[in-house]
């Protein structure tokens, strides 16, 4: 063993400096930058290890990109009998030398007698990187219960939504009122349920100690649970807007869409999630994701059919019916501030540590329910669109057509072709036909409704034009009168048969084929003689020539808009 003598001593000194390479008895080596050699006498086997003089195995690791050279600070543990070796901390001791001080324990580094594992320095210092594990929002996102929700939403609104698409397709208000009824009577019990359930879920899985036991605070775990789900239903909300929307606007001709809504209603189905978690959290029980489903879907029911003010606080309900009205854009941000006020104060109080703060974000839910309540029918204003009217000037009488839907008018006019024509030429007639949200003045006739959809029109076509031609045309014959005295039968059979003439509709000739039966079946004399008189007035007016016919025709016309007029001013036929 070669070593450096200190001053004042005969002996090999405490902490002898190693300048070579030093073999035990082992198959170990440890290997210096010296040209020295030192030998030790017991049977250790080192590997970046020094081993004692006994028996025992000492464990000596010093840091570096190779764990064989001692080139730093090095730590060990071992058992010397010698105060001359350098084992570490053990029976012996051994003194700071000049290549660094060694304190503390550190793992072993390769195969000792007890076969341990290499660490991850074996190998020539190429140690494998340990994969990190994933992060619980990860989880959370893609393997947890939130995917699953997002889908069953997305199912549970495709199927009402699209079976009602004659309803809704070529109307942008009625395709806004019909999202935002799913999302009030759909979506939002769903996201109550949905959070209430993964709210429980600890309690179920019986992992509340392990929960209360991580790092996290109390509002960190919440929200990295209740989050993602959140955000899955909010897209499952906007993926089926953003189909509903592509689905309507090929048919849709003036308008938009009403963004703010869509926007509102999904961020209010992402409060409703998390308040139902924040239910679930605080009452872990099986039953409270059917209870937030049922009262959520009640308590939005009474709301939105309520005709007090208090139906803007229904969530997602914006009373938007067909065109006519458009909703305010800050109304449905406002609507969405209520809920998730809601939704954050219950979270506060659930798992702040100053329960107080909870009632920051209640005041603002409250601040927002007393604005929509107080703001009442103003959250709503009218469509300018609904007060102008797109005209063809081609027929007569005009046609004209809603200025909400101008790409009707081609299809109308084709619909009115029949009707227009047999008219062409004739006195006395309206100007036109107008299709405004009042009653018609002097002069003008009311067109036939195309709305609602899904009854007369539908996806821009008009569904039976022959029904159609003889709604128009029954609005140019006299009107019916509630009061006063009723006409006599003449004038009865002479309006049947100008209306039969003008618009010729094969459920009217059923309908009259019926009557006709069932009045000879029962008997009924009187009903017989109308239907007699109605057959031969419409058999003298088609007998007459077309320039008799528009004669006639234009002094009809001219008392038709009187309910009560004297019968001597009515043309006979």
């Amino acid at each position: 063993m070669t070593a450096r003598l200190q001053p004042g001593g005969d002996g090999p000194a405490h902490a002898p400096t190693r300048t070579g390479t030093a073999h035990g008895n082992g198959p170990g080596h440890e290997t210096g930058d010296g040209p020295g050699t030192a030998h030790g006498n017991g049977p250790g086997r080192g590997t970046g290890a020094r081993h004692g003089n006994g028996p025992h195995d000492g464990n000596v690791t010093t840091p570096g990109a190779d764990p064989w050279n001692d080139m730093g600070p090095e730590t060990g543990a071992g058992h010397g009998h010698d105060t001359g070796h350098d084992t570490g901390i053990g029976h012996g001791t051994a003194r700071p030398s000049g290549a660094g001080l060694r304190t503390g324990t550190a793992p072993v580094t390769g195969p000792g007698r007890g076969g341990g594992r290499r660490g991850p320095g074996s190998g020539g210092g190429r140690g494998r990187l340990r994969r990190s594990a994933p992060h619980p929002l990860r989880a959370e996102w893609l393997r947890g219960f939130a995917p699953w929700a997002g889908a069953g939403l997305l199912l549970a609104l495709v199927w009402p939504v699209a079976a009602k698409a004659d309803q809704w397709q070529g109307s942008w208000g009625a395709t806004t009122y019909t999202l935002s009824s799913a999302a009030a009577m759909i979506s939002v019990p769903f996201a109550l349920a949905a959070g209430g359930w993964q709210g429980g879920r600890e309690r179920r899985r019986r992992t509340t100690e392990l929960r209360a036991s991580t790092a996290r605070t109390p509002l960190v775990q919440l929200l990295a649970a209740a989050l993602p789900l959140a955000c899955w239903l909010a897209a499952a909300q906007l993926l089926v807007t953003a189909g509903t929307l592509a689905a309507c606007a090929p048919y849709a001709s003036a308008g938009g869409p009403a963004y703010t809504v869509f926007a509102g209603n999904a961020l209010t189905i992402g409060a409703c999630a998390v308040l139902g978690h924040a239910a679930g959290r605080a009452v872990p029980l099986r039953l409270t994701a059917p209870v937030l489903a049922i009262g959520g879907y009640v308590t939005v029911g009474a709301l939105g059919t309520s005709r007090s003010d208090a139906r803007h606080l229904a969530f997602c309900m914006v009373q938007v019916l067909g065109d006519r009205d458009l909703a305010v854009w800050w109304y449905p941000l406002v609507s969405a501030l209520w809920a998730a006020g809601l939704a954050a104060a219950a979270v506060l109080a659930l798992t702040a540590y100053r329960r107080a703060t909870a009632l920051l974000p209640l005041a603002a839910a409250l601040g927002a329910a007393a604005l929509l309540v107080s703001t009442g029918d103003g959250l709503l204003r009218d469509n300018p669109l609904a007060h102008r009217q797109v005209c063809d000037t081609s027929t007569t009488p005009d046609i004209c057509v809603n200025g909400t839907y101008p790409g009707m008018l081609p299809e109308v006019t084709r619909a009115l072709s029949g009707l227009t024509g047999r008219l062409e030429g004739v006195r006395n007639l309206p100007v036109r036909y107008e299709d405004l949200w009042r009653d018609p003045h002097r002069g003008e006739a009311q067109l036939p409704n195309l709305s609602p959809l899904g009854w007369s029109t539908v996806r821009g076509k008009v569904t039976d034009p022959q029904q159609y031609a003889w709604e128009a045309a029954h609005m140019l014959v006299r009107q019916d009168c509630d009061e006063g005295p009723q006409p006599t039968r003449r004038i009865e059979a002479t309006d049947e048969a100008v209306l039969r003439w003008l618009a010729p509709d094969p459920l009217s000739a059923r309908i009259r084929t019926d009557g006709v039966k069932r009045a000879r079946q029962d008997g009924d004399a009187e009903a017989l003689a109308r239907y007699r008189a109605e057959e031969e007035a419409y058999r003298r007016l088609t007998a007459l020539s077309d320039g008799e016919r528009r004669s006639w025709l234009g002094r009809y016309f001219a008392t038709a808009d009187e309910c009560h007029p004297k019968p001597s001013e009515v043309p006979s036929l």
